[in-house]
């Protein structure tokens, strides 16, 4: 269950926070979002502090294809509708400026980083692919239709956006991690006005940053309500050709290719955390047909926040929270919207307005099917009568059989089979072993 990126990289060690501290500016979280908020803030002269409950990297970051694109699936014509061309146009801007942030970060980090060109392809049809031409043609985004790939099936057609990027994530991490004042081991447990208690002291900061995944603040903002979480699955192929480029099927049900090195990274299976799964079986038969006589050397799955609408949460935490700020809900593309994040909050928290902070604010209207999808769902979990539960909201956890944990259906926390966390929102074991 350990990813490719593990395989030859130690990522630097940080000790805990021992006793009381201040700073101006605190990150909550040690992914790859909290990391960049707290370099590009050092950068700006800002006096920050990071702490992470466990060690740097440790969760979602290690566990994800690592491809930085501004091309999030058939995500423009979607944009379109509901937000408009101006906002539509500002998420492709914010995007590929956190690309143009990475290809400059990459020139002094050594972090395998590659130009690839991205593509979604569609196997049997080509109509949706169409009407996201017709909505990039409207936003003038330079992306182009081809009907040929090197995948070693044929397709329809796709949609290709020019030289995005892919890179090793633990290795870029390491690089900006190494001079950031970071606490590893430090949790925090308690937020009181501009305090933050943790077990092992507590940290004064003017301005906090919850860049946690799955944000913990319950009373504040219902993300418990305005996300939920799905889970995928990556296999790392050796002896499999390079296929030149980064590739993801327009279906939800499709598959998500690329290259690193020597391996080919076959990702897919995506389901709702919680649900039933057939985990890598779809993924290894894909492997033994058109890939033969390479062997499978790592296997491992990714969780990640999906939005009601497509777009992260980035921006103040909630109404009545000036304060207190969040970046959540990557929704799979978590690589360049990390990056936004930064980008974003490293304006706010100085007090300078984002061009982007309308579009990404958490207190936009929620007003979306997915948020009574969400409601049904916490409501069905809250009233089964069964145990375990999860310490989180009390929602019934399922057994996965597939990767032997308690997996919660409503907000995604995961326990492993003798009740230890494993996933947030969650922020402490089962009470009981269930």
């Amino acid at each position: 269950m350990e990813s490719i990126w593990t395989k030859d990289i130690a990522v630097p060690e940080f000790a805990p926070l021992q006793g009381d501290d201040r700073t101006d500016v605190l990150i909550v979280g040690g992914g790859l979002a909290g990391l960049l908020c707290a370099y590009r803030l050092k950068k700006a002269g800002v006096d920050c502090m990071l702490i992470e409950a466990d060690r740097i990297c440790q969760g979602v970051s290690r566990n994800t294809t690592a491809k930085i694109t501004s091309q999030h699936g058939l995500v423009y014509g979607k944009l379109l509708g509901r937000f408009g061309e101006e906002k539509a146009r500002l998420y492709y801007e914010a995007n590929q400026k956190a690309l143009a942030a990475y290809k400059d970060l990459a020139g002094s980090i050594e972090c395998d980083f590659e130009e690839k060109d991205s593509y979604i392809y569609g196997v049997s049809s080509v109509s949706r692919l169409e009407k996201e031409m017709q909505a990039l043609q409207k936003l003038h985004i330079p992306g182009e239709f081809t009907e040929e790939t090197p995948l070693p099936f044929l397709v329809a057609g796709a949609v290709r956006f020019r030289d995005q990027g892919q890179f090793h994530p633990l290795k870029f991490a390491a690089g900006i991690a190494k001079e950031l004042p970071i606490y590893e081991q430090t949790a925090a447990r308690e937020f009181k006005g501009n305090r933050v208690v943790t077990d092992r002291g507590t940290i004064t900061a003017e301005k906090v940053i919850i860049a946690t995944h799955f944000p913990l603040i319950n009373k504040h903002g219902g993300y418990f309500l305005k996300m939920y979480q799905q889970r995928s699955y990556v296999l790392a192929l050796e002896g499999a050709e390079d296929i030149g480029g980064m590739y993801l099927d327009e279906r939800a049900s499709g598959l998500s290719l690329r290259s690193h090195g020597k391996y080919l990274l076959v990702g897919g299976g995506s389901h709702r955390t919680g649900k039933e799964t057939t985990g890598w079986q779809k993924l290894e038969t894909f492997g033994r047909i058109y890939y033969p006589g390479a062997n499978t050397v790592r296997r491992w799955a990714a969780q990640d926040c999906m939005t009601l609408d497509n777009v992260p949460y980035i921006g103040q935490y909630g109404r009545c929270t000036p304060n207190l700020y969040v970046a959540t809900g990557f929704n799979k593309w978590g690589m360049t919207n990390s990056m936004v994040s930064a980008m974003v909050l490293e304006e706010l928290v100085q007090g300078r307005p984002s061009a982007y902070e309308e579009l990404f604010s958490p207190q936009r209207s929620s007003l979306r099917k997915q948020l009574f999808l969400n409601m049904g769902e916490s409501a069905a979990n809250i009233l089964t009568f069964r145990k375990p539960r999860c310490p989180h909201l009390g929602c019934a956890l399922k057994w996965n059989r597939r990767e032997r944990s308690w997996d919660c259906p409503c907000h995604g926390s995961r326990f492993d089979r003798e009740g230890k966390l494993m996933d947030n929102p969650a922020t402490g074991d089962l009470k009981k072993k269930p």
